[in-house]
C-alpha cells in the first residue's frame, strides 16, 4: 500500500527485479507469482527450471515497464482492529540467500495478507528474521489501523533487541530495528509470542520462497 519499496540486502539482478515486482502487489506473493508466470512466454514460470534467465528478464521488466498489469489486492476487512502477526526469516548456509515471510491475521485469525520477499544473496539468518518483522509491520499499519497486535515468532535474537531492550547483536541490523521500533511505536497494545521449532508458522513457507527468489541467477 505504499509507493516506496522496502530496503534489501545485496540481491542479483532478477531478484531485484522480482522484489520490485512484489513491491508493486504489496509483497503478496501469489499476486506476484501470478503476474510474472502469465508473463513468461510458453508453458514457463518463475520457478520453472525451463525458464532461461532472459525470458525471465523480459517479462519482469514488461511487469514493471509504462502501462504494466500489476494490479494490486483488494484489502480484506478485519473483525476488529485487533491482528495476529506471524513473522518468519529464512537463510540458506546462514549467511546464504535470504527469504522473509509474514501473514497478517484478524482476530479470529483468518488469513488477511501473505507476504513475502528476498532479502539478500548472502545474508544471515537473524537478518531476515528483522526483515520479516520490518515486512508485516509496514503492510499491516499501511493497510489497517490496529490497536492491538499479538506478534508470534521465533526468533529470540529479534525478540530481546525489540521488546527486551538489547542492543542489536546482528552487524547491520539497526536500520530494521528501527523501523521496527518506529512501526510498534504507533500500536498502542502489542506483545509477542515466542514460537517454538514444534509450532506451526505460516510464514515459513513465504520465507522459503524469498530465499528461492534470493538465489535466483544473475540474469
Amino acid at each position: 500500500m505504499t509507493d516506496d519499496s522496502l530496503p534489501a540486502e545485496h540481491l542479483p539482478p532478477l531478484a531485484t527485479l522480482v522484489d520490485e515486482v512484489l513491491a508493486g502487489v504489496d509483497y503478496e506473493v501469489a499476486a506476484a507469482t501470478d503476474a510474472i508466470d502469465d508473463a513468461v512466454p510458453g508453458y514457463g514460470g518463475l520457478f520453472d527450471p525451463a525458464t532461461t534467465p532472459a525470458e525471465l528478464r523480459r517479462a519482469l521488466e514488461s511487469l514493471l515497464g509504462s502501462g504494466s498489469g500489476l494490479t494490486r489486492p483488494p484489502v480484506p476487512e478485519p473483525t476488529s482492529d485487533t491482528f495476529v502477526l506471524y513473522v518468519d526469516g529464512s537463510s540458506r548456509g546462514n549467511p546464504g540467500p535470504a527469504g522473509a515471510g509474514a501473514v497478517i491475521m484478524d482476530a479470529a485469525e483468518d488469513p488477511l495478507a501473505r507476504l513475502g520477499r528476498p532479502v539478500g544473496s548472502r545474508t544471515g539468518n537473524n537478518t531476515a528474521e528483522y526483515v520479516a518483522l520490518q515486512l508485516g509491520l509496514s503492510e499491516l499499519l499501511a493497510r489497517y489501523e490496529p490497536r492491538r497486535l499479538e506478534v508470534r515468532i521465533d526468533s529470540m535474537t529479534v525478540i530481546r533487541d525489540v521488546w527486551g531492550g538489547d542492543d542489536p547483536t546482528e552487524p547491520g541490523v539497526e536500520t530494521y530495528s528501527e523501523a521496527v521500533t518506529s512501526a510498534l511505536s504507533s500500536i498502542p497494545e502489542h506483545q509477542y509470542t515466542h514460537l517454538a521449532d514444534s509450532d506451526p508458522n505460516p510464514a515459513d513457507a513465504l520465507a522459503t520462497v524469498g530465499a528461492d527468489i534470493a538465489a535466483l541467477g544473475p540474469g
